[in-house]
């Protein structure tokens, strides 16, 4: 898919073991039905400024609701590495900010470069 392409960004309250996150959620929009698709695949080649207008709604988000913790998880494998390695390279900058932890067989650590997570974690520091 080639061209504009809408997208959308959602936060949704969602209760995991009995703590309460906001599930982060984003993709294509589709016009007709007002949902958006995150399997879709629209190769713009603006994948990271897509990351970067998503993690700045991070920021916006976490302002407006203090005390939220994001819970993000890609849609696949290879999105959830993706969102990993956005982390990785721009970890010095989020760190500033934001405390950022991974998932690991249910537990969550620290977010640390070079080790594979199935979901991540951010609050306000």
């Amino acid at each position: 898919m080639k061209g504009n392409v809408k997208k959308a960004v959602e936060y949704t309250s969602v209760e995991i073991n009995g703590q309460k996150f906001y599930n982060l959620g984003f993709g294509d929009l589709n016009d007709a039905t007002g949902k958006f698709d995150d399997l879709s695949i629209s190769n713009n080649g603006d994948r990271d400024k897509v990351l970067a207008t998503v993690a700045a709604t991070v920021l916006d988000f976490v302002n407006y609701v203090p005390g939220a913790l994001i819970f993000a998880e890609g849609s696949t494998p290879t999105r959830t590495r993706l969102y990993q390695m956005a982390l990785m390279t721009n970890l010095e900058d989020i760190s500033k900010v934001l405390e950022v932890y991974g998932l690991i067989k249910d537990q969550w650590y620290p977010f640390e470069k070079n080790v594979n997570y199935e979901a991540f974690m951010a609050l306000r520091k």
